[in-house]
């Protein structure tokens, strides 16, 4: 869930290239559209592939979904009807993040659930913290509630709150869950209305803009599934904006347009990286020889 998004058509296709039975999770979206985008003309993996159409906001089609599943990959896009991150968009998310843990708890053969959240859920509101200007950000941290809530953060507000929900339930209901917090996703067509830039100024001056490409994702995501030994959470990113350039790319990239901001020559400065994901880095290269190797009689629902 939400198989239709971008990450979850690569997670559904990358995990039925491996053997797996998937359920992939529907979201209004439609099965022909899906199929089309999913681009599998392998008839063996195609019959381990069962569609759903399942609203987070649905208990009973979440519940459907999972049935007979180990394992759930979970990650939030805003409703149709309700597209933008706003004051409102976190009392939907964390309801979402609700009803898809409870079902997980409810189904007898799951064994790991992989929550999608966001590095935004860990860098806002640090500046009063002891030593903060030497501090390095990671998986410890989380984000001041009432710091995105003042600078209108929504994003950073919405992922945050959903995912303490969902770890208050899962740790509740004794639900195996780990969760990735991904940075700024890089696909094709991201633009600067993505909500995650909101702040993306002062993300850049204090060295914790990171992007993740989507294959990067999709692995780390698989390997935190099938490492039995991972736990909590994998702040997540294979690349960071601390330099000019990269910030002038990007900025042409997001606007390609005559205003877009040109290159300074007066500008050379290197911005201090204060984030970390080395946590995540030693578990994919620990699970990098599994990574192209699975067992022939692997037969699990996901």
């Amino acid at each position: 869930m939400d198989a239709s998004s971008c990450l979850g058509t690569r997670l559904v296709k990358c995990l039925l290239d491996r053997g797996y039975t998937v359920h992939a999770a529907l979201q209004n979206y439609g099965k022909s559209l899906f199929l089309n985008e999913l681009e599998c003309d392998d008839d063996d993996k195609m019959k381990k592939l069962k569609i759903f159409q399942s609203d987070p906001f649905d208990y009973h089609s979440i519940v459907d979904a999972l049935k007979g599943c180990s394992a759930l990959f979970y990650s939030f896009e805003p409703p149709s009807d309700h597209s933008t991150y706003d004051e409102y968009i976190g009392e939907v998310e964390v309801r979402a993040a609700h009803n898809v843990l409870e079902a997980c708890a409810q189904t007898d053969t799951m064994e790991k659930v992989v929550f999608t959240s966001s590095a935004t859920a860990i860098i806002w509101g640090h500046e009063n913290d002891q030593n903060s200007a030497s501090m390095d950000l990671d998986e410890r941290h989380w984000s001041d509630i009432n710091f995105c809530r003042k600078f209108k953060l929504w994003h950073a507000l919405s992922k945050t709150v959903a995912e303490k929900t969902a770890w208050a339930l899962a740790m509740d209901k004794g639900v195996n869950m780990v969760c990735i917090n991904p940075g700024l996703l890089m696909t094709p067509d991201l633009t600067i209305t993505n909500p995650y830039l909101k702040g993306s100024a002062e993300m850049y001056e204090d060295g914790v803009f990171v992007t993740v490409d989507l294959d990067f994702l999709v692995e780390a995501h698989i390997c935190v599934y099938e490492e039995i030994s991972t736990y909590g959470r994998y702040l997540c990113f294979n690349h960071i904006i601390n330099q000019t350039e990269d910030a002038i790319k990007l900025a042409n990239m997001l606007s390609p347009s005559p205003s877009s901001p040109q290159s300074s020559e007066n500008d050379s400065r290197i911005i201090q990286q204060r984030i970390s994901n080395k946590k995540l880095i030693k578990l994919m290269v620990e699970c990098k020889p599994q990574i192209n190797d699975l067992p022939a009689n692997q037969e699990e629902s996901i």
